[in-house]
């Protein structure tokens, strides 16, 4: 095996192990890292620069899957893919939790912008790209460690019940999930994703390029959870042995609240049983009646 096939990548003290399939992977990011220096750097050093990346790609999502609500109800192409196309989703939820989701980040996310940018130092950048490895792993590592953290912080929420009351219930309003729940939170639910998000990919020593990546693949699938679409692309129909929980298994923890608390990934609620395919047979269900 040559060097090319096989590298190791180390976090501190870690060593990962990694894959490389020949891939000229030094070079790969490298262009686009130095484009973005060489025309965007005082932007990207910017401590608003997250915040802003991840609202507004939080943002073009849910707009794009609330079109998609609207036109289901009257697009039977579009309705056949919804979880529960018997139930639309209306104006008023449209507008109930685009209430919330604004008053959140006008009275939360934008002053926690605001005072860093007043308080934080623009941040050095590095002028080496990751490698493609080191980019992937890093994303894949902050993804299963966001999903441990949140799958006990969620687990903890709903078997106490101050801790339910107080701050997890509001996001169980709505029993079958849209894309604007995704963010139907109370401040302090906000506040535990945004921190896991952010610090995750200190502890694991990521390149901002990585954390920047993990940030929107963090918003990507968590706005997908709540979406309430079961599209064949979708991905917890392409990841094998569904080891991938999705908007399906997601749906079935709003209707059945003591299930499927992990958010990502299936083998936490597998090894405490407490999954549930209520969802997935619903769904498998409305599709024979519908003769998919």
């Amino acid at each position: 095996m040559t060097e090319g096939n096989f590298s190791r990548v180390y976090y501190g003290s870690f060593n990962v192990v990694n894959l490389t399939f020949g891939l000229p992977e030094k070079s790969v990011l490298q262009p686009v890292w130095d484009y973005l220096l060489d025309n965007y750097q005082s932007t990207l050093r910017s401590p608003v620069f997250p915040v802003l990346l991840s609202v507004s790609t939080y943002l073009l999502l849910v707009m794009l899957f609330t079109i998609l609500d609207v036109l289901a109800l009257s697009w039977p192409t579009i309705n056949r893919y919804k979880i529960h196309p018997e139930n639309p989703v209306t104006w008023g939820d449209i507008v109930r939790t685009l209430g919330l989701t604004t008053y959140n980040h006008l009275i939360y996310i934008f002053p926690a912008a605001v005072g860093q940018w007043l308080w934080r130092p623009p941040i050095p950048l590095p002028k080496e790209a990751p490698s493609l490895s080191e980019f992937l792993l890093g994303i894949l590592g902050c993804t299963i460690l966001f999903d441990f953290q949140y799958y006990l912080w969620h687990l903890l929420h709903h078997k106490i019940s101050w801790l339910y009351r107080t701050f997890h219930a509001i996001h169980h309003h709505y029993k079958e999930p849209f894309s604007l729940v995704t963010q139907y939170l109370s401040a302090w639910e906000l506040f535990s994703v945004g921190f896991w998000t952010t610090v995750d990919p200190v502890l694991l020593q990521c390149h901002c390029l990585t954390t920047w990546g993990f940030m929107l693949f963090n918003i990507w699938i968590s706005t997908d959870d709540h979406c309430g679409y079961d599209f064949p692309w979708s991905l917890h129909n392409l990841v094998p042995f569904g080891l991938w929980g999705g908007s399906v298994k997601h749906d079935a923890h709003h209707q059945r609240p003591n299930t499927n608390f992990a958010p990502f990934f299936s083998h936490w609620d597998w090894l405490g049983g407490t999954t549930s395919n209520l969802a997935c047979s619903s769904a498998l269900e409305g599709r024979k009646k519908k003769g998919d």
